[in-house]
């Protein structure tokens, strides 16, 4: 999300024909809808999740998943502005899934490094597997995705460091990650 503040008035624009000119590649009309609906995704972003930061994010996967997918968009499902308000609640909500997901697996590695007398072998067998299996599943992406993640989870660096470490944009470097996450899990990009 950028400082900029928005100078198109909402009754002179139709929001719809912003979106098929989307759909077709006009990046001006992008601009101009992001100018128009950014304040509201953001909003309903910022409601779910309660961190600004976390809030940007998601407004910026919003606009993404808005210029791919303009296309989908059926005025007969509802306006403009439930669309964009669905897309921001799903993946604000999304977003909080995953962060709990995240601290559910920390609480359980951090139990499971306190655990008494345990099968060493049994745990040994299943870390290769599991070690097989992300090997696996990483060979299986793009070179650019599979640097991104290797620099972030492997490496240990953030968002920030990764994109300078390779040289590419911030939105680029997430968009990277979160496809090659996607595809690890099974699901087509």
């Amino acid at each position: 999300m950028t400082d900029r503040v928005p100078v198109i008035e909402e009754q002179t624009v139709d929001p719809g024909g912003l979106l098929a000119d989307i759909a077709s590649g006009r990046k001006d009309s992008f601009a101009h809808f992001y100018d128009l609906t950014v304040a509201r995704v953001y909003g309903t972003a910022l409601k779910v999740l309660r961190d600004p930061g976390f809030a940007q994010d998601t407004t910026q996967e919003v606009f993404l998943q808005v210029w791919r997918d303009a296309h989908r968009y059926d005025p007969a499902q509802g306006s403009v502005w439930s669309w964009v308000a669905m897309l921001a609640h799903r993946r604000a909500v999304d977003r909080v899934r995953a962060e709990s997901s995240a601290s559910q697996r920390d609480r359980l590695h951090a139990a499971r490094g306190h655990t008494g007398d345990f099968d060493h072998v049994s745990e040994d067998a299943l870390d290769r597997i599991e070690r097989d299996e992300v090997r696996d599943k990483m060979a299986r992406l793009s070179g650019p995705q599979r640097e991104a993640i290797e620099l972030a989870y492997f490496g240990g660096c953030t968002y920030r460091e990764v994109s300078e470490a390779l040289g590419v944009a911030l939105p680029t470097v997430k968009s990277r990650i979160r496809e090659g996450l996607i595809r690890m899990r099974g699901q087509r990009v």
